[in-house]
């Protein structure tokens, strides 16, 4: 990669011209590559470099694609930031789009994005200069590692930009997730090293967007600073001149408890006025923004008594309670438990529990994020409709390490030799940082982690036995072999050739490059030389200093608690995990090997067990699975507070999350028996609505004459009884559903009806074709049908017509025998009804709702006859769900 000042003022001028287009060629590209060395050379540059490696930069940065977010509104929400948006300066927020598009070179249609998404989150918080009491509660799901930091930073910035005064962020629950948090803010917010100094002074030491050509610093103060120990102390904030209505305060804050009622306390001393109702001290007219990441770590009430919650919670709710203005929001890759947190939990002294009711957003990671369903793949699920997906080649089973790290071992274990396995992950690590060397990463950050034991003291021994061994292939690579028979050098020849070689062909990463042995082994001994072993655990002092270290440092780290939650190893190329949680979020927080690797995700390896490998399957799918959950619900414009919301359980020994964390939750058994399932999302393209209508009229070619009809009978439907089940399953294996239509995927279902007519159920069909009265009446094949038009849902795009309801509830009874419309409990019905006898609805809507022309649309909802054979999938589910299943008919 060129670095010259030249290329950099090329790629900047290209990128200029190119950030605002939609769709980039490499025509485009190409087009506007040519312009920017024109602009260079009327500049006087004499410098020739190639433009293929400018075309090349550029092509890899647009074809990185990033999805719209999905979200969950509460009942109650004024979009105030358009009336405000011209009249707000956005110098934060301008300077941090211009560090992610400059220094951490990102692709523009992904800080579009990420501009997209944070205003989506500022606009329902709330607006800052809104006068009167005002709190809001929302949560921000997105994947491990996969950029949550930098989109919060955007946030802090725009949130400044409008007018919150003091912004805190909840950091983990150790000191280097907190201190590396503030890092990061320093770089993305503040401009200036809190280390030098924490109060604004224009003469700061400057970094991150501090530095960026041409940007002054902008007045933003902090108290806690990005040392290991740099978090909110008391003492320094007392005596600070820090005026809190006058310019942005950030502060970057450990979940402890001593540290948050400090915090309070000088918030509220400094500022607040008692309040003459309850006596407490609220602080007015200075609005507050806290952001609590890993929002599911220690922020939980885990107490069975809501009135008495545990400390932490206590804590966060008692200084959102402390102002009159104020908003929550949570980030997390592992909402599990959120959602069982009792929306209407709420005491006096420490009001609502953290419970996100006014907005859930599922954030989209960018398609060049690696996550568990791209490392470990997913095996395709009839009950979720989740298509199968292949795992990357980059996983290699451990099965060697029982006799060094038994799995039950305690504080006092001694680890024999090292396995085999180690030693090679080692070797993988050194040709890792090698390859990177040759590819032109020679200034990255390399890491490997170890992460197979919970206890200090062994993670020590550890430590000495992976040190000793980097020792000794250094010695060997730099001074020859001495007494050992094969060359080290064949070793690490056989080990590219037959792992590394294979693999990166395997990968499509439009990213890599490929390499022979020789360029790599070039670089194999000044590799190995540069590489530092560490021990990062609650006792060794030693620390991942990445940010002090500009040029790149190689470590392989040990460690266990302050490694598995938050905290980033830059450039993680190999892991070696064999510690096992058996909780889904903890276990998902372990995975450090999420995240971006680019032009390097050929060179990463993960060691691991077979059983986690498993794990990890079973957790992947359950996590897929929730967030189709979140876009299914915000289709259906549902509000956080009654989302029903389930995640699916494992029968060997996994469970979700802390038991206390989930107390609220039942479980329950899912299926399609005793359910009625309708589709609530449909295609645009023409195409497809014309050949599912192709399908539904050659349909009801087959099954002939209905029995009833409009016309004859006075009634608002064609109406056709004991029709052969085998054909309602050859109509739905030939129409196509929405992607969307999670809970009505026409594959599925047809899956599910063969299946219950092997076992001698849903083998006699009614299917009902309706028909609006006194509507347009077009023609489905030879029948005349009134159009219905179905109230449009908020999740409709130029892609997707989404509707709330498709089913008129009187319409699940009268056509079946035994039901009439003075039957209220539809799901009571269903569960009596012969489990033999299945029901179709056909409503044709009017295309015109969905913008479109033409043929009508056809929906259809299937209703199903309890089952005491039907299979089953075992899920947790919060109130809302269970109130759902078991309330009130409208609830359904």
């Amino acid at each position: 990669m060129n670095n010259s000042k030249e290329y950099q003022q090329a790629l900047d001028f290209a990128l200029a011209m190119l950030k605002h287009n939609d769709e980039v060629t490499d025509e485009l590209i190409r087009e506007k590559v040519n312009l920017a060395l024109k602009m260079i050379q009327l500049q006087g540059s004499n410098e020739n470099f190639d433009p293929d490696t400018l075309i090349w930069d550029l092509q890899s940065r647009f074809t990185v694609r990033m999805a719209q977010a999905t979200i969950l509104d509460g009942e109650e929400r004024v979009d105030w930031l358009p009336k405000r948006r011209d009249s707000i300066e956005w110098r934060f927020w301008k300077r941090y789009e211009r560090y992610l598009l400059e220094e951490k070179k990102l692709s523009p249609l992904v800080v579009r994005r990420i501009d997209e998404l944070t205003d989506s989150i500022i606009e329902r918080i709330e607006d800052p200069t809104k006068n009167g009491h005002w709190d809001r509660r929302g949560m921000v799901a997105g994947q491990v590692q996969s950029g949550k930091t930098g989109n919060y930073t955007g946030l802090i910035c725009k949130a400044a930009d409008a007018g919150y005064r003091l912004i805190i962020v909840l950091a983990g629950i150790h000191n280097n997730l907190r201190s590396q948090t503030q890092i990061r803010l320093d770089q993305g917010v503040l401009g200036y090293n809190t280390r030098q100094n924490m109060t604004f002074d224009p003469n700061n030491r400057r970094t991150g967007v501090g530095k960026l050509r041409g940007e002054q610093l902008h007045p933003v103060h902090s108290l806690t600073n990005a040392e290991e120990r740099g978090d909110f102390q008391i003492t320094i904030a007392k005596h600070s001149n820090i005026d809190l209505r006058a310019v942005p305060t950030l502060l970057v804050v450990k979940k402890n408890g001593s540290i948050l009622k400090n915090l309070i306390n000088w918030a509220t001393k400094r500022h607040g006025e008692k309040d003459p109702a309850t006596g407490r001290l609220i602080v007015h007219d200075i609005p507050l923004l806290l952001i609590d990441d890993e929002c599911d770590n220690a922020s939980i009430n885990t107490r069975e008594d809501d009135t008495n919650p545990t400390t932490i919670n206590a804590r966060i709710r008692e200084l959102l309670n402390s102002f009159s203005q104020s908003a929550y929001v949570g980030y997390t890759a592992t909402p599990f438990a959120n959602i069982f947190i009792d929306v209407n939990s709420n005491t006096h002294k420490h009001g609502d529990d953290l419970f996100p009711r006014d907005f859930i957003i599922n954030l989209p990671a960018p398609d060049n994020y690696v996550g568990s369903s791209r490392v470990f793949g997913i095996t395709a699920d009839p009950d979720s409709g989740l298509e199968e997906q292949d795992g990357l080649p980059i996983v290699h089973t451990v099965k060697d390490y029982q006799d060094w790290m038994p799995d039950t071992h305690k504080t006092d274990h001694v680890p024999s030799e090292l396995p085999y396995s180690l030693k090679k992950a080692v070797k993988s690590f050194i040709i890792s940082c090698a390859a990177r060397m040759a590819r032109g990463q020679d200034k990255e950050h390399n890491s490997m982690l170890v992460h197979v034991t919970r206890w200090n003291e062994v993670q020590i021994l550890v430590k000495n036995q992976v040190h000793n061994e980097i020792k000794n292939i250094q010695h060997r690579l730099r001074y020859g072999e001495g007494g050992y028979q094969k060359k080290i050098s064949e070793e690490f020849r056989r080990l590219w050739e037959e792992d590394f070689v294979p693999t990166t062909k395997a990968i499509d990463d439009p990213e890599k490059k490929l390499l022979t042995w020789q360029e790599v082994e070039k670089f194999l001994e000044p590799a190995a030389q540069k590489i530092q072993v560490k021990t990062i655990n609650g006792k060794a002092k030693e620390v991942l200093d990445y940010e002090d270290n500009p040029d790149g440092i190689s470590v392989i780290a040990i460690g266990g608690d302050k490694l598995s939650r938050g905290l980033t190893l830059e450039g993680l190329t190999v892991s070696y995990f064999l510690r096992a949680s058996k909780m889904y979020d903890t276990l998902m927080q372990m995975g450090r090997w999420f995240g971006y690797r680019p032009g390097y995700l050929d060179l990463c390896r993960l060691y691991t067990s077979e059983e986690l490998i498993y794990w990890y399957q079973h957790i992947t799918l359950a996590n897929e699975e929730l967030r189709q959950e979140f876009d299914y619900m915000a289709m259906l414009n549902k509000t956080p507070s009654n989302f029903g919301l389930r995640v699916r359980t494992h029968s060997d020994g996994l469970t979700i999350s802390n038991v206390g964390k989930i107390r609220k939750g039942k479980v329950l058994r899912v299926t399609y028996a005793g359910a009625i399932t309708e589709t609530v999302a449909f295609d645009k393209n023409p195409a497809i609505n014309n050949k599912n209508i192709d399908s539904f009229v050659k349909f009801l070619n087959l099954i002939g004459k209905p029995e009833k009809e409009p016309r004859i009978n006075n009634i608002d439907a064609y109406v056709w009884t004991n029709l052969d089940g085998n054909d309602i399953v050859a109509l739905l294996k030939e129409v196509k559903t929405h992607r969307d239509s999670i809970r009505a995927n026409s594959q599925l279902l047809a899956d599910y009806v063969s299946q219950q007519i092997m076992k001698n159920e849903l083998r006699n069909w009614t299917v009902v074709l309706k028909s609006k009265k006194d509507a347009k009446k077009p023609l489905v094949g030879k029948y005349e049908v009134g159009l219905y038009k179905r109230t449009g849902s908020k999740a409709s795009n130029s892609e997707r017509y989404s509707i709330q309801r498709l089913v008129s509830p009187d319409d699940e009874v009268i056509y079946l025998p035994g039901g009439s419309r003075q039957i209220k409990d539809k799901k009571t019905f269903r569960e009596n009804r012969d489990p033999d006898r299945g029901l179709l609805l056909i409503y044709p809507l009017d295309p015109a709702e969905a913008g479109l022309e033409g043929n009508p649309i056809l929906g259809f909802a299937l209703s199903f006859p309890g089952s005491q054979n039907a299979s089953s999938v075992e899920y947790l589910v919060n109130n809302v769900y269970y109130a759902q299943e078991f309330g009130e008919e409208n609830q359904e």
